[in-house]
């Protein structure tokens, strides 16, 4: 099930497809102890593709926050070491090396669509 970070030498491994019927019952055993958590998020592929394409980025941590009094979240990449990317420096074509801030994201929509489609959203 989950792996914990500490235990693979290879951070991009960690996660795996757990299938659509454990999937929902993990959902549901959450929404059921916890009806009052905010049940989920939706993040769009355009920031997770910038996220992922820093220098060294092999996956990508997220931190609940507050924003407004509402939950949410932040997210960063993260190397291969564990660590958040918070700076990196590129070698241009001219040969030049240019730093850059890493990506500190957030902006997510409350997501309260059910995994198996039944719910009062869209699709």
């Amino acid at each position: 099930m989950t792996k914990n970070a500490l235990e693979t030498r290879n951070l991009a491994e960690v996660g795996e497809d757990i299938g659509l019927s454990e999937g929902i019952q993990l959902v549901n055993a959450f929404r059921e102890a916890n009806p009052d958590a905010t049940p989920g998020y939706f993040i769009g592929r355009n920031i997770l593709d910038q996220v992922l394409s820093q220098p060294g980025c092999v996956g990508i941590r997220f931190r609940k926050c507050l924003s407004n009094n509402e939950e949410h979240l932040v997210y960063t990449g993260v190397d291969a070491d564990g660590k958040d990317i918070l700076h990196f420096s590129v070698v241009t074509n001219a040969g030049d090396i240019e730093k850059h801030d890493g990506i500190v994201a957030d902006r997510v929509i409350l997501d309260w669509d059910l995994i198996n489609g039944n719910s009062s959203g869209s699709n």
